[in-house]
């Protein structure tokens, strides 16, 4: 079975596929839908983030029964499943979903390995978006400046100069690999300070964008932007004042909400819904997936100039 179903967000954005209603042959009338079966494999500290309580009363009530994957055993004696939801980074469990899924095609995956490794990478990950053309009536949409480094921290400050970027930048790991240590951020203040840090890594320039990060969740065709409070704007004093490399805290998480917050309405403004629907289409069709979120920032000053900053796959709220 395909996902064709509506996918949506209830009012606590956790995420739901409803199986579409069928009619009866007999009178048109619209019957209950067959049970929808969703096997997932996914690591204790998403099935606890993520299968909340009320997240599962509600697909009792779509008709969809969640089904735990056990890993250790065979994937074709589990089942039968209709979707597939999973984020397991091993290689083993890569090449057992890709061996199950040739056999078993009419199974949906969410989502393909070979889609999800472009987000492992840093590097790869905005590579799709710089090749975008998104300029138009609601704006543009592009990616920082950046510049991966892959050893020898004494090399970088010759390397940033080189490159051409402009002080501060963001420090960021480039594997992406679900742990802890891949979502650490550092801001880096000065050129002579840049040696401290530990590649391999990607060096973004900083965008002053008001403090607010917009996170745009795409679930097949529907699009949902949350406003979470990021790191706030750095100005010419804080250039001259600052120097070394800073820790930056866990930002744009749930608890970062910014949604009912008294923002100034140029910052706290949304993209327009016409112009994140494209993106997320071309997002689609690039990366092959299905089930992933965009951390998005307007520049500040800017009315419609926007800058993709991560993408990450299958997120948290």
């Amino acid at each position: 079975m395909r996902l064709h179903g509506e996918v949506s967000f209830d009012e606590d954005e956790e995420m739901v596929m409803a199986p579409p209603a069928l009619s009866s042959p007999l009178n048109g009338t619209a019957v209950a839908s067959p049970r929808l079966v969703v096997g997932y494999a996914l690591t204790k500290k998403k099935v606890k983030s993520f299968l909340q309580p009320k997240l599962l009363l509600l697909a009792r009530r779509k008709g969809i029964s969640l089904i735990s994957i056990d890993e250790t055993r065979p994937l074709t004696e589990q089942g039968p499943f209709d979707i597939i939801l999973h984020k397991i980074t091993s290689k083993e469990w890569q090449q057992v979903l890709e061996d199950y899924h040739e056999e078993h095609p009419e199974v949906t995956v969410l989502d393909p390995p070979n889609s999800i490794k472009h987000l492992n990478n840093r590097q790869s990950m905005l590579a799709e978006v710089s090749y975008l053309n998104l300029s138009s009536f609601y704006g543009e949409v592009c990616t920082p400046r950046q510049l991966v480094i892959m050893k020898d921290p004494s090399s970088i400050p010759t390397a940033v100069a080189m490159a051409g970027l402009t002080m501060p930048l963001v420090a960021k790991p480039l594997v992406v690999d679900g742990t802890s240590k891949s979502h650490e951020l550092s801001l880096a203040y000065d050129e002579a300070s840049l040696s401290m840090l530990d590649p391999p890594l990607v060096l973004q320039e900083f965008v002053n964008h008001g403090g607010i990060l917009f996170k745009v969740y795409i679930i097949g065709e529907t699009v949902q932007v949350v406003r979470r409070f990021s790191l706030p704007d750095v100005n010419t004093y804080d250039l001259l004042n600052n120097v070394g490399v800073y820790r930056l805290p866990r930002v744009s998480c749930a608890a970062a909400s910014a949604d009912h917050a008294d923002l100034d309405p140029h910052i706290a403004e949304l993209p327009p819904r016409p112009l994140l629907e494209k993106l997320g289409r071309e997002l689609r069709g690039r990366l092959g997936l299905r089930l992933f979120n965009i951390d998005m920032i307007r520049e500040l000053g800017t009315k419609d100039r926007y800058y993709i900053i991560d993408i990450n796959y299958f997120p948290g709220v």
